[in-house]
């Protein structure tokens, strides 16, 4: 379930979102909105998810998706926020 300002930031970026129907767009998970924001946002939206969700969460989330085998995340865009990630997100590895 997502916070009411998270919610109220889906709505925001509700473009990026096109093709799941308007009334599901609210439940989303932070995966979706993490590879959407980070894929397609700008960098105010970039910002706002990490004040939402967390740099660490986000980078925790990032993390997982580009381990896998098939990953949704453009090429300069994974490159970019592995390097951001390893300067600014404390993890425990």
């Amino acid at each position: 379930m997502n916070s009411p300002e998270t919610k109220e930031f889906i709505k925001e970026n509700s473009p990026l979102f096109w093709y799941i129907p308007e009334e599901k767009k609210q439940d989303i998970s932070h995966e979706v909105l993490v590879e959407f924001i980070l894929n397609y946002g700008t960098v105010k939206s970039v910002k706002t998810l990490f004040n939402l969700l967390g740099i660490n969460y986000v980078a925790d989330i990032f993390d997982k998706q580009t381990n896998r085998q098939r990953v949704n995340y453009h090429k300069r865009t994974a490159y970019f926020f592995n390097l951001y990630f390893q300067r600014h997100a404390h993890r425990d590895t």
